[in-house]
């Protein structure tokens, strides 16, 4: 039941070439757009890269985050359905010490640099004299931005670190008796639980609004954090999928069934809809009110009545790829269990939602001269190859099976 694991020529030759193009793109970025300059008149390129780098550093940032956010919830909620393929959200969530390093180093160029081209509150002089960022610069500074950033990456990764090296720990440790198992599924509920917390003061409050909210700093939304959890959490699920559907492809993870599956897809369904609450209650409360001050972030990307806003198309669309299709495909029992209509959706909403976080950011940046080209897409690749490293990196040294955990029966005998 160890279940070791071989990473295929086929698998890695994807890695290495996602990882080339999406580095060649980050270097024909650094050389067209002179990223170390300030924007002057026109010429916005140099705003467009650490716009785009901000993006993608972000967003799958906190997609790999989310899958410890699932391990940590299914743990509380003492799930045991999810241990047969539990080792999968874990490989995936080793990939946060990466990603948390390079968002890190590009927010605190962003904030250190004095790029008030992305983040307006940096620029002292416009502090001092505008009203609402004076209000607001007992936390939109960089000392502040500097410092909750930096705890919130270190403890995702210690906390999600404590947490796959408990599970890891039993493929050593061996079979465990009743009282053994109890004390340690109480030791995972504290770690869990205080990941959970620590989630909820960051993901689902304060860190949207200082890396992403604080990009258009005279607006702000109470939904706005949740809106943010919802679009990487369901991206993250449909992560989790597509990596469970390889390994099963490859004839790993015998005990995942078509039952496990459809409990992921539920995720994936659930939190669309979940997603598109949150979306309608931003834009139509918000729009319907009719508050200046309020509906600024809207006419960015929507235009007025006499001019059509360059993002509204991508706005819509993502109601669209976001909301429509998966309520129309997987809303069905069946289509939960098709192993290739999984997969395709799968990547339909990670899409979707990386075309979502495009349009949080750039109207906010780049304003109007937002446009999606390949360098958009080739950093994207960067980021997708090296979480494919990171993860085939962890399957390869571990087993695919938390083989000692108590539930890991109820995990096999799984039935919704």
């Amino acid at each position: 039941m160890s279940q070791p694991f071989t990473l295929p020529g086929s698998y890695k030759k994807w890695t290495y070439a996602l990882l080339g193009l999406g580095a060649v793109a980050i270097i024909y970025g650094l050389i067209s757009f002179h990223p170390f300059s300030h924007p002057h008149g026109e010429d916005v390129s140099s705003t467009r890269f650490w716009a785009v780098m901000l993006q993608n550093s972000v967003f799958w940032l906190l997609v790999v985050n989310a899958s410890m956010f699932f391990i940590c919830a299914t743990t509380l909620a003492m799930g045991g359905w999810q241990v047969a393929l539990r080792r999968v959200p874990e490989a995936i969530s080793s990939v946060v010490p990466i990603l948390g390093v390079i968002a890190f180093a590009i927010l605190m160029f962003l904030v250190w640099g004095d790029r008030h081209d992305i983040y307006h509150w940096v620029d002292k002089e416009a502090v001092k004299h505008d009203k609402i960022l004076t209000g607001k610069s007992a936390f939109l500074n960089p000392v502040f931005f500097t410092v909750w950033t930096s705890i919130t990456i270190f403890l995702w990764w210690f906390l999600g670190r404590k947490m796959r090296a408990m599970s890891l720990k039993t493929d050593q440790d061996g079979p465990m008796d009743y009282e053994t198992g109890k004390k340690w599924v109480f030791k995972n509920t504290v770690w869990g639980s205080l990941f959970i917390v620590f989630f909820a003061l960051t993901v689902a409050s304060t860190i949207p609004w200082l890396w992403l909210m604080s990009i258009d700093a005279h607006w702000y939304s109470t939904m706005y954090s949740w809106y943010t959890f919802a679009s990487s959490f369901v991206s993250g699920m449909s992560l989790v999928a597509l990596f469970i559907i390889f390994l099963k492809n490859r004839g790993q993870l015998e005990y995942v069934t078509d039952e496990h599956l459809h409990d992921i897809g539920k995720f994936m369904f659930a939190f669309s809809v979940f997603w598109t609450y949150l979306w309608f209650s931003q834009y139509m409360l918000i729009w319907y009110s009719n508050q200046p001050e309020e509906t600024t972030y809207f006419i960015q990307r929507l235009g007025t009545a006499e001019k059509a806003g360059p993002y509204k198309g991508i706005f819509f669309f993502n109601i669209i790829i976001n909301f429509l299709c998966p309520l129309l495909i997987l809303m069905k029992r069946g289509a939960k269990r098709n192993w290739g209509l999984v997969t395709f959706m799968a990547v339909l909403i990670i899409f979707g939602h990386w075309i979502d976080f495009y349009q949080m950011v750039m109207p906010g940046t780049l304003h109007e001269k937002g446009q999606l080209m390949p360098f958009e897409f080739g950093v994207a690749l960067f980021f997708i190859g090296l979480i494919m490293w990171g993860t085939g990196r962890y399957l390869e040294k571990n087993s695919l099976l938390a083989k000692n955990h108590p539930f890991l029966k109820e995990s096999m005998i799984h039935h919704t």
